[in-house]
């Protein structure tokens, strides 16, 4: 099976037809109108320049996102996962199959999804084993789901370019699919809803192209007084396309031999054919819920608010479609791999890019939290987790703000912060200091607080005796300089 279906993917690759440009109406009728197909969908792409901006810019941002194969943990808290770096899984993402690497895998896969509202990965397994061993982004034309009544999907058959149909089982093929509300076996694609306005702006193209090509002008009528044979009559129209047609020859003098011309002047509603094209643009992003900003229109933008939509485009178009792809990688394509693949998951990196103002309030609201919390009582290890802040060391107590030059430089170096930050009591060795105060000379406080709970006011120790022989205490705190000294 595996080499079968490897050479029906070769062979399509070698027959792919050729986008063919619109310039023919049997083209455009081939492309637009009445076909309502997976081909037109994607043939589509390459005829409206708004909808190609889109699809590009969004299969680019996904394919750009890094992968990571993790462990998941007990706990169920993403950072507590450990990343896998070996796996047979991680492998196969990283390099699908011998011809493209992830990035090229994703962008393929995602431009079918953003066409026609799926996309298919076929899995291709080596003889003898159960291990998938390639992924093939394939045509979402070529691939169709076969119903069933009991298991509701029975698996799926491959068309080849040549007509070959190759039955595929459900371990062969992961579909990933926008939600058509009307058949739950395939996708809805944004294209199918703007068919009509893709026409039009294919329609007022080619008449702009028409008007350069045709003299650069509006057309006009040759009166001629008699009926001209034959060979008069191409004789005259291959004189006039010779001479006048296309854009190098417009506005020169015509020289007519019996004949007459007669001008028809552009008239206001042939202007508005050129209006018409930014309208059908408008009607394209809004299917794609994006924005002109998304898609390079950076007219009236400045530096926050082209921030502000690198992430919404992040957020509103690049998430979902890598959840759609994590959801496969996780659910279909793991258990492809047995025992190995229990309890691990692929993730994406974030896309979302860093805010530094949001990051900056998130800090300050998290470190006011995480003071209060303290303040309460609450151990110091159990704060810093509750309010998601890293582990740092802790000293037991809030250190004073700096008031001085040497305590501020003491802060910011960690140069003997320790003294900087300690209060000492100071007595008078005399016959009235009592021996409380005296057990007192030298003792050192952490803070203002401590030693002001001790000593109010800065003086009078609260345990002094000396009040009992009418004398007044014999010691007080002072803020301990650099030097240890007290000042």
């Amino acid at each position: 099976m595996a080499r079968t279906l490897l050479g029906a993917l070769s062979n399509a690759a070698r027959t792919a037809t050729v986008p063919v440009p619109f310039t023919s109406r049997a083209a455009a009728h081939s492309v637009f109108g009445q076909r309502r197909d997976a081909e037109a969908q994607m043939r589509a792409m390459s005829a409206v320049g708004t909808l190609f901006a889109i699809v590009d810019r969004t299969s680019n941002a996904t394919a750009l996102v890094d992968w990571k194969l993790y462990r998941k943990a007990k706990s169920g808290r993403d950072e507590d996962r450990v990343e896998v770096t070996n796996h047979a899984a991680l492998d196969l993402w990283n390099k699908p199959n011998a011809f493209m690497p992830r990035q090229e895998f994703v962008e393929s896969s995602t431009q079918h999804y953003d066409l026609t509202g799926e996309s298919s990965w076929v899995i291709a397994y080596a003889s003898g084993y159960s291990v998938p061993l390639e992924m093939w982004p394939v045509r979402p034309d070529r691939i169709t789901p076969v119903p069933d009544r009991e298991k509701f999907l029975k698996g799926y058959v491959y068309t080849s370019p040549d007509g070959e149909q190759i039955p595929l089982g459900l371990n062969e093929v992961i579909q990933l699919r926008r939600p058509c509300p009307w058949d739950p076996y395939r996708g809805l694609s944004p294209v199918l809803s703007i068919l009509p306005d893709l026409d039009t702006s294919r329609y007022a193209a080619e008449w702009s192209r028409a008007f350069f090509i045709n003299s650069a002008q509006p057309g006009g009528i040759i009166e001629v007084p008699n009926a001209l044979s034959d060979d008069q009559f191409d004789e005259l129209r291959e004189r006039w396309n010779e001479q006048h047609r296309g854009v190098g020859n417009a506005h020169r003098v015509a020289i007519l031999e019996h004949g007459k011309w007669v001008d028809r002047t552009i008239s206001q509603r042939d202007m508005q054919f050129v209006e018409l094209r930014g309208a059908t643009a408008d009607r394209v992003r809004e299917a794609y819920g994006i924005s002109k900003t998304a898609i390079g229109d950076f007219e009236d933008i400045n530096r926050a608010s082209a921030l502000a939509a690198k992430a919404w485009f992040a957020e509103q178009q690049t998430i979902p479609r890598l959840e759609r792809i994590k959801a496969a990688l996780n659910h279909e394509l793991l258990p492809m791999f047995g025992p190995t693949a229990d309890g691990l998951e692929f993730d994406y990196c974030d896309p979302v890019p860093p805010d530094p103002e949001t990051e900056a309030a998130t800090l300050t609201a998290r470190a006011e939290a995480a003071a209060a919390l303290r303040t309460a009582g609450w151990e110091p290890a159990g704060v810093l987790s509750a309010v998601g802040l890293p582990e740092i060391p802790y000293s037991g107590a809030p250190a004073p703000a700096p008031t001085g030059w040497a305590e501020a430089t003491a802060a910011l170096t960690g140069e003997d912060i320790e003294n900087a930050q300690r209060w000492v009591v100071v007595t008078e060795d005399d016959d009235n200091r009592c021996d409380p105060c005296a057990e007192q000379d030298g003792r050192t406080y952490k803070n203002r607080a401590q030693a002001y709970k001790d000593y109010p006011g800065g003086s009078g120790y609260i345990h002094c005796t000396g009040a009992e022989y009418g004398n007044e205490c014999r010691c007080r705190v002072v803020k301990r300089g650099r030097k240890g000294e007290g000042s």
